[in-house]
């Protein structure tokens, strides 16, 4: 094996290590994801970095007898940086650096370098089953499902993290808008979204944003331009998902046709066992005539019309809550319940990295959560999974 392709192996390997996982394939497709990121001497110095956030002259401590100078490290981390290969964040002051995921992060931050050749070997490496493993493997997902505005009430007890106005009043400014880059994927694939025309509906905020400006993708608006447009994102009927903190750092606005969370959510046989949501929908069976109109409106397949004028049903294992049915339904037939048990997220992504990392599955336990997935399968028909 030559010298530059050991490299990625070392970078593949170390990143795999970290909190989210990045595991080997037979087919090398990995190598690949890894070389249209960084060059040789970046993928060194990458494994250097770990999941946490650290200042310069740490990781200059680990990687000194990489470069010359502590410039020269910081002027190499900014350049993978731009390219969406690592994370930063400014704290007390100092500009801190960490490995980005897979997913969310350096996919995401290919915006503006996405090419067909890219898209062709990031779709094989998430299709096979070492990502989709290790993807499901973490303690808490990275993501949540937030109800729209209109389908909850005040009878529901809404906690603030989980209201999307309160989210936007209470983030920490900047506010950057930007391309969704699932549709964006799924254009260059030929692709069009059927839910929505509009390409900037993904919103970064506070310490997300800085490094979404950083890298010279998105565009800064004000908070009352984000919570405007967060407010068409969903009378279009897309599905708010912020990031699993009660600090959101971003908050996407999905559509079942080309998000690729969705698209695992709709292919798993009980998705809700790697979901973090706190309200599923309910619909009265003697006023509900059987319209249709939830089943239109769903995502992700929850609900279901069998026949004409027969009272829609909402499948408890695939239903998540968002609330885009609710405002919908002609006769107030559907309505979205609080779970009985409320999960409350955790502050930051850096404390959510952390109880990952601590809850990360080894091979016993990603063997073990094979199992589940196939008798899932099984026992509930939904065998999307498995062909």
């Amino acid at each position: 094996m030559e010298q530059n392709e050991q490299v990625y192996v070392k970078l593949q390997k170390h990143l795999d290590n970290q909190a989210f996982g990045f595991p080997a394939t037979r087919s090398g497709v990995e190598i690949k994801i890894l070389k249209f990121i960084f060059t040789p001497d970046e993928a060194e110095i990458a494994c250097c970095l770990s999941y946490k956030f650290e200042p310069l002259r740490t990781i200059f401590e680990r990687a000194g007898h990489l470069v010359d100078s502590p410039e020269e490290l910081e002027k190499c981390l900014e350049r993978i940086q731009k390219k969406g290969g690592i994370e930063s964040k400014i704290k007390n002051g100092i500009m801190h650096y960490c490995n980005a995921p897979l997913i969310v992060g350096m996919y995401e931050f290919q915006l503006e370098r996405l090419t067909p050749e890219f898209i062709k070997d990031f779709n094989e490496y998430t299709s096979g089953k070492n990502f989709g493993v290790a993807f499901l493997s973490t303690k808490l997902p990275q993501m949540r499902t937030i109800p729209i505005a209109k389908s909850i009430h005040p009878q529901h007890n809404v906690s603030t993290f989980d209201e999307v106005a309160t989210l936007l009043q209470q983030a920490e400014e900047p506010f950057v808008i930007i391309e969704c880059i699932c549709r964006k994927k799924k254009s260059m694939e030929g692709k069009s979204c059927k839910k929505t025309d509009r390409q900037e509906t993904c919103l970064a905020v506070g310490d997300m944003a800085r490094m979404v400006l950083l890298s010279g993708t998105g565009r800064e608006i004000t908070r009352d331009e984000a919570m405007s447009i967060i407010a068409k994102n969903q009378k279009q009927g897309l599905v708010l998902q912020p990031s699993n903190t009660e600090k959101a750092e971003f908050i996407c606005s999905c559509c079942g046709c080309c998000c690729g969370m969705l698209s695992v959510h709709k292919n798993l046989p009980k998705p809700l066992d790697f979901w973090a949501s706190n309200f599923h929908a309910m619909v009265d069976r003697d006023t509900c005539e059987g319209c249709g109109a939830c089943e239109k409106l769903c995502q992700v397949g929850a609900v279901r019309v069998s026949d004409k004028k027969q009272p829609a049903v909402v499948d408890l294992d695939l239903c998540f809550g968002c609330g885009v049915c609710v405002p919908n339904c002609p006769t107030q037939s559907i309505t979205l319940v609080k779970k009985p048990a409320e999960v409350r997220p955790p502050q930051t992504r850096e404390d959510l990295h952390e109880i990952i990392m601590a809850g990360k599955k080894g091979r016993l336990g990603k063997l073990k959560l094979t199992g589940k997935l196939i008798v899932d399968a099984v026992r509930t028909g939904h065998m999307n999974m498995l062909k």
